[in-house]
């Protein structure tokens, strides 16, 4: 049985990160910004997660740096709420391989954001906690989004298909945004699975959310699948028209994100945002949706 370990290693120009492996795969966190887990991969292997080249290694700025990797957030989206910098150090314990990171709180909004991390020999179990700490009540969406590298492409479950007749209810939201183009070519808008591919040679961005009951997304990139797993909670209000995902592309990089429902928190009181990542290895995708489907299924057996 593998064990899984925590040291502090000097990466991307930062001089303290934390590197969590069980011997497998890694991720290493930064701890004098962020927090970011700028990067998730197999023991030398590539990073899943893109980085910024001329922002790696800063630890002051006059604006918000996106840094890369994968962040905690806030929903709906507003500027400059969303965008508080985080440039300050991150408390941060390791007790019984439970890896629980500390952000100060944001002056600009009152909340404090952590995120708990416990790697196991299959998985990496993620907890996003948004805590109010204000005077006065506020509403949020805890929203956690993964900055996937560049080259690859996100793979998003309909749900189940039902004959008319047999049912008569409408499956789920698809929410577009004012600068969306359905028929952008990075969109294959299949029968059982939306592809969201990334695309150097587009220059615009493209962005689409709904509402997942399935509770899995992936990201195809080379030869690795990288999946997240999510929870839908039925007569919850989420944000966005009612996304609990959201997908967002434009030159660089490709987003797979996953949202919490809205939530009112008294001062001192906290919400939790749950995802489960999984990594296969030496993974081929057609990319004709039939025979997709049917070389996935073995991995999203695996991850329930």
């Amino acid at each position: 049985m593998s064990r899984t370990t925590l040291e502090t290693v000097s990466y991307g120009g930062w001089n303290h990160c934390l590197r969590l492996t069980n011997g497998t795969v890694e991720l290493i966190i930064t701890i004098e910004v962020g927090p970011r887990v700028i990067r998730f991969g197999t023991v030398g292997g590539q990073n899943l997660f893109k980085e910024f080249e001329e922002q790696m290694g800063k630890t002051k700025g006059d604006e918000w740096f996106i840094w890369g990797g994968h962040r905690l957030w806030h929903a709906p989206e507003a500027a400059p709420r969303t965008y508080a910098m985080d440039f300050d150090p991150v408390a941060y314990t390791f007790e019984k391989g439970l890896l629980t990171l500390s952000q100060v709180v944001e002056p600009t909004t009152g909340i404090e954001k952590q995120i708990e991390i416990r790697l196991t020999e299959d998985r990496v179990q993620l907890n996003h906690r948004l805590i109010n700490r204000n005077l006065w009540t506020i509403e949020v969406s805890p929203w956690c989004l993964s900055v996937m590298a560049a080259g690859g492409r996100a793979l998003i479950p309909h749900e189940p298909f039902v004959e008319h007749g047999v049912s008569f209810d409408p499956a789920r939201p698809l929410v577009l945004w004012q600068f969306t183009r359905m028929d952008d070519p990075r969109y294959s808008w299949g029968d059982r699975l939306i592809q969201f591919r990334y695309d150097a040679s587009q220059p615009t961005k493209q962005k689409f959310g709904l509402a997942n009951k399935q509770g899995w997304a992936a990201y195809h990139l080379g030869q690795q699948l990288f999946v997240k797993t999510f929870d839908y909670q039925d007569g919850k209000t989420y944000p966005d028209y009612g996304c609990n995902c959201e997908f967002f592309t434009m030159p660089g990089f490709l987003e797979v994100e996953s949202l919490g429902p809205m939530t009112r928190l008294d001062p001192g009181h906290k919400v939790d945002h749950r995802e489960t990542w999984f990594l296969f290895d030496k993974v081929e995708l057609p990319e004709s949706e039939k025979p997709l489907l049917a070389a996935l299924k073995p991995y999203l057996k695996e991850i329930q």
